[in-house]
């Protein structure tokens, strides 16, 4: 199957105004790329890109004062198939971890591993470890928050998302990486587009998503707190520890979100025609 994904993003700068956009599909996704994927900056402003320490695509500009529009619009090829379930996948001891996995069991910004660990081993710690630890852990998270685009908070740790029980889908993953953490298996945060594909439509505008992968039997499985179920086309754009590594925008100076809008929709023969038509 194809997926045509893309945003149109605006934001109003009062003076010159260096940002840091984390927009371009992530290095892993972009062999099954079937159209150009360029970020497109109103007024002809220069960018760059570089990759983070996480191997995430960033991009420097010099945003002017006023609004700069930033757009991408681009079609990628995906498998089709639902997340991936391995009920038997194991949970690797700590000293057999590869180096490069150790960072994703340590707390970072928003994932508070050290005001949940108590917590954690007395919910889980009966759980039998691997796969069924990590899917118990997102069967409580999905019933513990409510999900509301009205309940997002920027600065919301994950042991002040537990305690409030009300979030949106970066606290539903937060909360998530953190219980995984405190119980020894690394977990990492993920952005990127999910659109409603095999699913019913969401009368919500669309918006980016979040989820998480913990690591089993020796590689990354991906897992949705909120939805908490598998899902269909999922496009990555970046990984970290938690989502203050994979920010959409980073502004070194006052910036208001002028617009905001992304799409992710399955190409159909219905939409492939009405684009040819077009």
């Amino acid at each position: 199957m194809k997926i045509r994904a893309g945003y149109d993003i605006a934001f109003q700068c009062f003076q010159e105004t260096p940002m840091v956009l984390m927009l371009s599909v992530h290095p892993s996704r972009a062999p099954d790329l079937r159209s150009e994927h360029r970020i497109s900056l109103s007024g002809g402003i220069a960018s760059r890109d570089y990759l983070d320490m996480f191997g995430n695509v960033c991009t420097r500009l010099v945003a002017p004062p006023g609004v700069i529009e930033i757009r991408n619009d681009f079609v990628i090829a995906d498998s089709g198939q639902p997340d991936e379930v391995a009920p038997a996948a194991r949970q690797w001891a700590i000293d057999a971890l590869p180096d490069d996995v150790l960072v994703y069991l340590m707390g970072s910004r928003y994932c508070d591993t050290q005001k949940l660990s108590e917590f954690a081993w007395s919910r889980f710690g009966a759980v039998a470890e691997g796969w069924p630890r990590v899917q118990a852990i997102c069967d409580y998270v999905h019933d513990r928050i409510e999900f509301g685009y009205h309940h997002a908070r920027c600065d919301r740790t994950a042991s002040e998302g537990h305690a409030e029980q009300i979030g949106v889908c970066r606290d539903f993953a937060h909360l998530a990486v953190t219980l995984c953490r405190c119980m020894n298996i690394p977990a990492r945060y993920c952005t990127g587009y999910l659109g409603d594909i095999g699913v019913p439509r969401d009368p919500a505008p669309m918006d980016f998503s979040a989820w998480f992968e913990a690591f089993l039997d020796g590689r990354w499985f991906t897992f949705d707190a909120r939805h908490n179920h598998p899902r269909i086309g999922r496009v990555v754009i970046a990984r970290g520890r938690d989502a203050a590594d994979v920010a959409i925008s980073t502004a070194f100076g006052v910036t208001q979100l002028a617009r905001f809008a992304v799409t992710t929709d399955e190409v159909t023969d219905e939409n492939r025609s009405a684009q040819e038509a077009a």
